[in-house]
């Protein structure tokens, strides 16, 4: 994206979020929470397992690609639901950590404001500016 095109987006002059540590994000409808093979590692790593085993225990195979298993109830497998904390969250996939900046959230101020009113910390807070946001929605297409 140019610098022209970037200063027509509708939300050229920054975001407001801030993480309120609901939990929110990791839990609820099924979905997906894809992960590339750098982050499978770093996730094994941080729990001291092999690779491989963290494959077949932790995550499901969707046509060509894995995403992380959830709880029957659509929770993340790594969620906490008594913490309400993710239990690999150093080592998140970048699909977490770009939240909520994707693709789906910014096509329009509509979808901006349905995801202000399903995350509480999205829209208050820390103004983000353009430049990170664009990173955090160019880092993951959702």
């Amino acid at each position: 994206m140019t610098k022209g095109e970037t200063s027509e987006l509708w939300y050229k002059d920054g975001l407001k979020f801030t993480c309120s540590g609901c939990g929110d994000c990791c839990t609820g409808a099924p979905g997906f929470v894809w992960v590339d093979q750098s982050e499978m590692q770093a996730i094994a790593d941080s729990l001291s397992m092999p690779l491989e085993d963290f494959e077949d225990q932790y995550t499901r195979k969707i046509g060509a690609r894995r995403s992380l298993k959830e709880f029957s109830n659509g929770d993340c497998v790594f969620f906490d639901n008594e913490t309400r904390h993710c239990e690999v969250y150093s080592s998140r996939p970048h699909q977490c950590k770009t939240w909520p900046f994707w693709d789906s959230n910014l096509r329009t101020p509509e979808d901006w404001k349905r995801t202000c009113e399903e995350c509480p910390g999205s829209g208050t807070g820390k103004l983000h500016q353009l430049v990170e946001i664009e990173d955090r929605r160019k880092t993951v297409k959702i």
